[in-house]
């Protein structure tokens, strides 16, 4: 199975991994290898994470407060949001 980015999701995981970068050196690469890793459980056990809504799931990542919100699609697993969790929870709901 393959995974694709929803535009915004992307450059929420690219400014995440520059903001961790910025703050300590090695962090942001951390970061993305969290976040990577979790994407790849997605990819290999779809269904393995609880949904939050009708065909939308989230999956936390290790070590830093952020989860990874997606969707089962024909195509392959669709990354609506890489998620601050104390962020407002509903701000992804509007993307496609």
């Amino acid at each position: 199975m393959t995974f694709s980015f929803h535009p915004e999701a992307e450059e929420e995981f690219i400014q995440a991994i520059e903001y961790y970068e910025n703050n300590e050196p090695g962090l942001g690469y951390d970061f993305s290898i969290e976040v990577n890793s979790a994407i790849q459980n997605i990819v290999s056990f779809p269904t393995a994470w609880p949904e939050l809504e009708e065909d939308m799931r989230r999956c936390l990542v290790k070590r830093f407060p952020y989860g990874v919100i997606y969707s089962i699609e024909q195509h392959g697993i669709f990354i609506l949001a890489i998620m601050h969790l104390r962020r407002h929870p509903d701000y992804w709901k509007n993307r496609h």
